[in-house]
């Protein structure tokens, strides 16, 4: 493990009541807390001792921020799909021939979705399924917002293609 690793990993286990509170106060609750500390533990052993960090506690204070607020927006997602999923009334409840044909369909946008070439996938995923905008994907990605516009028209695209099966 490199020395900014080593020396984050001891600052979290020291950190961690801080941390856990500061998480729970962004996610408004304690729901999902313990998943974004064990997120940050994870992030937080692969940092490279490229150059050392200047002050290790803003870095991983910053880096809690961010991934909690990745993590309640993730949550927030998911949480407006399955609403509006509920909100069907049993008139427009699908047959057993319409599910499987939607279930056959969705795979297919799944499948071609983790065939994306790189960095299409990591770029489609950031802005769509976790809600990045497209200036903060280009800002974590070092490319233009042109190059993000670029890759996520190519993806949804891609994506069309398998959907429709054509």
């Amino acid at each position: 493990m490199s020395t900014n690793a080593t020396t984050l990993t001891e600052l979290l286990i020291r950190e961690r009541p801080a941390l856990l509170r500061l998480v729970q106060r962004i996610l408004g609750s304690d729901s999902g807390a313990e998943d974004v500390i064990q997120s940050i533990w994870f992030k937080a052993r692969g940092v490279d001792s490229g150059q050392p960090i200047s002050n290790p506690r803003a870095y991983l204070y910053r880096l809690a921020a961010n991934l909690a607020t990745d993590h309640g927006r993730e949550r927030t997602r998911r949480t407006r799909l399955l609403a509006e999923h509920y909100l069907w009334g049993p008139e427009e409840a699908l047959s057993t021939e319409e599910q499987a044909m939607a279930q056959d369909e969705l795979q297919r946008v799944l499948d071609a979705a983790e065939h994306l070439p790189e960095p299409t996938r990591t770029i489609f995923r950031l802005n769509r399924l976790q809600g990045m905008t497209q200036v903060d994907v280009a800002k974590r990605q070092g490319v233009s917002v042109t190059t993000v516009e670029n890759h996520v028209r190519t993806a949804l695209q891609r994506l069309a293609w398998a959907r429709t099966g054509r």
